[in-house]
């Protein structure tokens, strides 16, 4: 009859998955170095992912792509639509923040406006000196101001003598600021994780799974205070996500290839340059200075050889660092 299950240990199932077959087989490959295209047949699912590629000298053979490299590139597209769902998610916060003044004086309202810097840090001071379980955090940008560290640092402590844990997750260019190093080596190891992504990301905090706070205008001057049990639900599961797929801080992630004298942020801002970003839009989803970002672009060109910017773009299409720029650092 033709069908998938007649071929040896292969039964039909969704191509965007690995059977048994499929993984034994990319194992064998990765062992080895690379395996015949012919035993492909018994595993077609493996060819409709990018783990293997042909081999340039022998078109009998094909090569194994290693996981990391694999996974980065099949996840691509899950991290650019969790990007847009942030975005949407804050245009809905930001829309409808005005209506939350409609029924200010019901008591069970689930979401209070805090205006002020010194309303929401009172917010959160409050929620903190009852913590008992988690705080889990998003921050945007490669760095954050001193005050706010501070009082990042004094709760961090009131939640840690209550027992609870701490995750942060911060662009990749935090991982070169002085001062969130600083603020990291005050507070204990075991009570803390925290991981990179390259996303960019809108601040959030969410404390004990029971109530979260994410900003209420563009200059975060105002921030929303969220009790709804469904809508933290959500952004719990965002956060998740977003965990899920960021890398671990003392993880130096390889995220370009061995011989490419390029670092992951560098890579990270080739994969948005070669999506025909400006400098200014890099330098915002990066959550670095335009200055910064020019001068990872120069350091990018300088690497490459590249002469100027349109031949680092043909440079950077062609050599796969693009591709490979969605990582750790």
């Amino acid at each position: 009859m033709g069908s998938s299950e007649g071929r040896l240990g292969h039964s039909p199932h969704r191509n965007d998955v690995l059977c048994d077959t499929a993984l034994r087989l990319y194992e064998r490959s990765l062992r080895t170095g690379r395996i015949a295209r012919a035993e492909l047949t018994d595993a077609p699912c493996l060819t409709e992912l990018p783990l293997l590629h042909p081999d340039p000298w022998d078109d009998a053979w094909m090569r194994p792509v290693p996981p990391s490299a694999a996974l980065a590139h099949i996840l691509q597209p899950v991290s650019r639509e969790i990007d847009e769902r942030l975005r949407l998610a804050t245009a809905l916060s930001r829309s409808l923040f005005p209506l939350t003044a409609v029924a200010h004086d019901d008591p069970n309202l689930a979401i209070t406006v805090l205006e002020g810097v010194p309303a929401i840090q009172a917010s959160l001071d409050e929620a903190t000196a009852t913590v008992t379980d988690e705080i889990l955090t998003a921050q945007p940008g490669s760095d954050r101001p001193a005050g706010s560290l501070r009082a990042g640092l004094a709760n961090a402590r009131t939640a840690i003598r209550r027992g609870a844990r701490i995750r942060h997750i911060y662009q990749h260019p935090a991982r070169y600021s002085g001062s969130i190093r600083d603020y990291l080596a005050q507070v204990p190891a075991q009570h803390l994780q925290v991981r990179t992504t390259e996303l960019t990301v809108e601040r959030l905090i969410i404390v004990d799974r029971s109530v979260a706070y994410i900003p209420g205008t563009a200059d975060r001057s105002t921030a929303l205070r969220i009790g709804h049990p469904a809508l933290v639900a959500y952004l719990i599961q965002v956060y998740e996500v977003l965990w899920a797929q960021a890398v671990p801080l003392a993880e130096n992630h390889q995220a370009t290839p061995p011989d490419a004298r390029v670092t992951a942020v560098q890579g990270a801002i080739a994969r948005l340059l070669a999506e025909g970003h400006v400098d200014d839009v890099v330098a915002r989803k990066m959550g670095i200075s335009v200055r910064t970002c020019r001068s990872h672009i120069a350091k990018l060109m300088q690497t490459l050889g590249a002469t100027s910017r349109t031949h680092l773009g043909a440079l950077l299409v062609h050599s796969g660092i693009a591709e490979a720029g969605h990582g750790g650092v």
